[in-house]
């Protein structure tokens, strides 16, 4: 079988304005799947699957470390 996958080259920022598209369009479609369109529905789970891909393929962010919390306690041991 042929891979029938495209390999597409583009930016981290046109990348957000794809998602942020689909997610605006899912909720369209939500509603119009709510008042009884077949094809809505249809198209939303389209939408739904191609916004699940992406989220997959999203290269994961970086975690960052929580910065350590300093309450007055930690304050008075420092200045002792």
């Amino acid at each position: 079988m042929f891979d029938k996958n495209q390999k597409l080259e583009i930016s981290p920022e046109q990348l957000d304005v794809i998602e942020a598209a689909l997610q605006t369009q899912s909720k369209i479609l939500n509603l119009q799947a709510a008042a009884g369109g077949a094809a809505a529905r249809d198209r939303l789970n389209a939408v739904k699957r191609t916004l699940a891909t992406i989220a997959q393929q999203r290269p994961a962010e970086p975690r960052r470390c929580p910065a350590p919390r300093l309450s007055w306690l930690s304050f008075s041991r420092i200045a002792d």
